[in-house]
């Protein structure tokens, strides 16, 4: 058995800013959900794909905006994307997939829980997130949890996560408190760049490990003097910045991996919305209902 987690946020942001635009017979963008409607079918067709799930950002804002007052928010984001979050639930579910709305978390965090619980499970083989997000990466073990971008077809277990990044799995979240990460609001720290900071993570691992004197460094990148002391100055913002990028385990979801197997469609929910939504070409693409 195979899991297919789905960062749908992501998929919602992608058809948003790369499908044509589309509007109802009332004037409302429902574009992105067109091409969220679209991408699902297209996944629930391929051979494999038995039991999914989505994730949500029911809202964009969540925990982290407490710890962080730089942390992202939808201030900027587009009214006519926003609009449309409660609309992709709603057809996610008529689609009849599981869906997991996030508030105080996000959907990254929902999709680690999950990926990481269901995978100790004997029964299931692989858990694949799709998602080519590098925060997600953290989670991937082996071959048992991968991450997948379905758009370039790529995808990300261990090794390939290695080759990608120069860092383990374990290793992202302080990779990205070093290097920082511009989507999420986090600054990072002055002078560690991609290639130095995963040097110096593939000696040490974690922010903790690194030594304070630079002098007790066994791995010396370009410019490792002055990281050190960059470093020694923002020691605190980091450690902060990697809590900001770690993502949550505890997420409290209910499903089991039965209650995620995909049985069909409710034709009757999802119809009507096609209706409403002026999707009459979508309506009998499911290939199977219930």
């Amino acid at each position: 058995m195979k899991i297919h987690l789905v960062d749908t946020t992501y998929e919602l942001f992608r058809s948003y800013f790369g499908k044509p635009r589309v509007t109802t017979d009332e004037g409302k963008e429902v574009g992105a959900v067109r091409g969220l409607i679209q991408t699902l079918l297209l996944l629930l067709r391929e051979e494999g794909a038995t039991h999914v799930a989505c994730a949500f950002d029911h809202v964009i804002e969540s925990f982290r905006n407490d710890l962080f007052s730089g942390y992202k928010t939808s201030e900027g984001l587009p009214p006519d994307l926003l609009s449309q979050f409660y609309l992709a639930e709603q057809v996610a579910r008529a689609l009849g997939i599981i869906v997991w709305p996030m508030e105080e978390f996000e959907a990254d965090d929902a999709i680690a829980t999950a990926a990481v619980h269901l995978a100790v499970d004997k029964e299931v083989k692989q858990v694949i997130i799709c998602s080519p997000d590098k925060d997600l990466m953290q989670v991937v073990q082996g071959n048992t949890i991968v991450c997948l971008d379905r758009r370039r077809k790529k995808l990300y277990d261990f090794d390939q996560v290695r080759e990608k990044l120069g860092v383990n799995p374990e290793s992202i979240p302080d990779y990205l408190a070093l290097v920082g990460d511009p989507a999420d609001g986090i600054p990072g720290i002055k002078r560690w760049g991609n290639k130095s900071t995963a040097k110096v993570l593939s000696e040490y691992h974690q922010i903790e490990s690194i030594p304070n004197n630079y002098d007790e460094w066994t791995v010396k990148p370009r410019g490792a003097k002055s990281m050190s002391t960059a470093l020694e100055e923002r020691r605190t913002d980091a450690m902060l910045y990697k809590s900001l990028t770690r993502l949550r385990l505890d997420v409290p979801l209910t499903e089991s991996k039965d209650d995620l197997e995909w049985k069909g469609a409710n034709q009757t929910e999802y119809e009507a919305l096609c209706t409403a939504l002026g999707f009459q070409n979508l309506k009998n693409l499911p290939h199977r209902w219930r």
